[in-house]
């Protein structure tokens, strides 16, 4: 394989691989496995920490402007939707999920141009895969797609040690900081210039 063929190969794999997770809130956010039946302490478990989750997003969520539900199709999931103080992103949607595997995963879609970012929909894919695997190396936060290629940002925290609740607020502050990521992407979703 030339230069080109093989960076973009991986991106490809990579990006497959976040196929697994669900769209936007309305599915599981956690990655897809084969799944036993839920003990009554795991289900009792998972329940306590989703509760500890509402409690988080309903103080952080007022103090970045968001205002979190439960998602009615999968209650595990909470979204939110942060529009204020952003100059290239519309907004980015926030779904936050609760899994059953004691861990808690974020995925932030951006949205840009009245629609998600999706990679086969914008104007060069191999750079916006080049360029969210840069930005992955460089940001706490990681970049992917999901399953119809929708682009996301996203962190994925275990419950092991305890409920991470100050982490969870350093996640829900950098959203906003996102809005940079995503003009740096706009050359690649429609060929604007970066700011």
């Amino acid at each position: 394989m030339n230069r080109t063929r093989l960076p973009l190969a991986f991106l490809l794999v990579v990006t497959a691989s976040a196929g697994v997770y669900g769209q936007h809130g309305a599915e599981s956010a956690a990655p897809t496995r084969p799944q036993t039946p839920a003990t009554t302490q795991q289900a009792t478990t998972r329940d306590a920490n989703r509760e500890k989750l509402r409690t988080v997003l309903d103080t952080a969520g007022t103090k970045i402007n968001v205002d979190f539900r439960q998602s009615d199709k999968q209650p595990y999931n909470f979204v939110g939707v942060l529009k204020t103080g952003l100059k290239n992103a519309d907004a980015f949607e926030i779904v936050i999920s609760v899994s059953a595997e004691e861990t808690i995963h974020f995925r932030i879609f951006p949205h840009y141009g009245n629609a998600y970012v999706n990679v086969d929909k914008v104007r060069s894919t191999e750079t916006l895969l080049r360029q969210m695997a840069r930005f992955s190396d460089q940001n706490f936060l990681f970049w992917g797609a999901d399953g119809s290629g929708d682009v996301f940002a996203g962190y994925n925290f275990t419950l092991e040690s305890g409920f991470p609740e100050a982490s969870i607020r350093v996640v829900l502050n950098s959203v906003a900081k996102l809005d940079a990521f995503v003009g740096q992407m706009r050359p690649s979703i429609d060929g604007s210039a970066a700011p």
